[in-house]
């Protein structure tokens, strides 16, 4: 609502408890407001007054707004916030139109942490009165972790995919290792150590004794090669939160790239401690998200520039992609091959395997299966805890069996599709 000319003492006196309560809202969503600068803004309005909307506007925006990035969240809080009386009841009415008229994926997640911020007053009111159905909720909770566990992430509201993203960061990943050409001692071991065998028979009057040594295990390298073309853009927004919860576990070890019409690094990005100014960041450096595919090309690009620095010590490669690419002209296979030779494990994600019917009848798909170690989904929460577990050191000799044979089985079934497209 427009903010009127006529009003009352009354009014006046509140209108402190509603920048008040404006300023709140700032801090859900994000915005760093200190209470120095609310102080300011009510100063601030009290000196230009309430006659104008456009200088209340300003008079606000001046006092509570630190960095630029946050313009377009503060303005969407702003126009809401003031609109109407009632706001907190027409909320999602309104929301949801602005959501759509706002491009880029850096404004679509601030509007969607608004949009969190603002239902949590009414959850939490419906749940203090509703006492029988947080007890039916309480009987049912296991059905319902499992069926958020399964849930595609395209078919999830705004409240579970913030819990989702929780979950995501919250997941534990050990990476696999591999043995080192360094050795430590140990108490028992096959091989001898002549060095402190020696050292320690200066000291022991000739005499020697066995000691022992062991080969030491690092954790290998891990890249993620993830599609961030129009139809991989929900799978590709949770995949950041899970490269960047990997990326926080091991930061040396974890290179991450996008992919679309052409190749970003994104590895030092990754390597910021919060998850949302990564993603912002990441945002502002893929101009090509959710537009075209062009795999052949960016796996070009990767071996060429890049597969010498990070595919060294035995890396395992994650290529997250639908493997429906644009380009036809043979280029895919090359690529293909070359970064599977280069590297200890290629592992495709593809959301694809959702569907029960899906079949390998694309030539893409077809090309890529013949030289990927391992075809698993990506599409959910079970799914990225599978993939925790094939990275994890421990859970590789528990699903290696199980995911090399479904593997073979979808390899076997591309060859018969292109057999038969000839």
């Amino acid at each position: 609502m427009a903010v009127q000319t006529d009003r009352t003492d009354a009014d006046m006196h509140k209108l402190d408890q509603n920048i008040l309560l404006f300023v709140r809202l700032l801090r859900a969503v994000g915005l760093k407001v200190g209470p120095s600068a609310m102080l300011d803004s009510l100063r601030s309005v009290q000196l230009v007054g309430l006659h104008n909307k456009a200088y209340f506007y300003y008079a606000l925006s001046v006092s509570l707004l630190n960095r630029p990035e946050d313009r377009v969240l503060f303005d969407q809080a702003f126009h809401l916030f003031w609109r109407n009386p009632k706001f907190m009841e027409q909320m999602r009415n309104m929301l949801l139109p602005q959501m759509k008229s706002i491009g880029g994926q850096a404004e679509k997640d601030m509007i969607r942490r608004l949009e969190d911020a603002l239902g949590k007053s009414d959850e939490q009111d419906k749940q203090a009165s509703e006492n029988t159905e947080l007890q039916i909720d309480a009987r049912q909770t296991i059905s319902e972790k499992e069926t958020f566990q399964t849930k595609d992430f395209q078919m999830m509201s705004s409240a579970e995919w913030a819990e989702a993203e929780k979950a995501v960061a919250n997941l534990i990943c050990r990476l696999p290792t591999r043995p080192a050409r360094r050795f430590r001692p140990a108490a028992n071991g096959q091989r001898s150590d002549l060095r402190s065998i020696l050292r320690t028979a200066t000291q022991n009057g000739g005499l020697l004794l066995p000691h022992y040594r062991q080969p030491v295990s690092q954790p290998r390298p891990v890249v993620v090669l993830c599609d961030i073309s129009g139809s991989m853009e929900s799978y590709s927004r949770m995949m950041l939160h899970f490269m960047h919860a990997l990326t926080k576990q091991s930061p040396v070890r974890v290179s991450s790239f996008l992919f679309g019409t052409q190749l970003t690094n994104i590895t030092r990005m990754m390597q910021n401690r919060d998850v949302d100014d990564a993603v912002a960041a990441v945002a502002l450096a893929a101009p090509d998200w959710a537009g075209g595919t062009r795999i052949s090309s960016s796996l070009a690009e990767f071996n060429q520039e890049w597969a010498r620095r990070v595919l060294g010590q035995g890396a395992v490669v994650l290529l997250m992609t639908d493997g429906l690419d644009r380009e036809t002209n043979g280029e895919l296979e090359v690529q293909i091959d070359r970064l599977h030779k280069s590297c200890a494990q290629l592992i495709w994600l593809n959301p694809l395997l959702r569907y029960d019917g899906f079949a390998p009848k694309s030539r893409s798909v077809q090309t890529m299966l013949a030289h990927v170690d391992r075809f698993v989904p990506v599409h959910s929460l079970r799914a990225l805890s599978q993939l925790v577990d094939i990275l994890s050191a421990h859970g590789q000799s528990i699903n290696t069996v199980t995911t090399a044979r479904s593997t073979l089985d979808w390899q076997e079934q591309a060859r018969q599709f292109a057999a038969q497209l000839g």
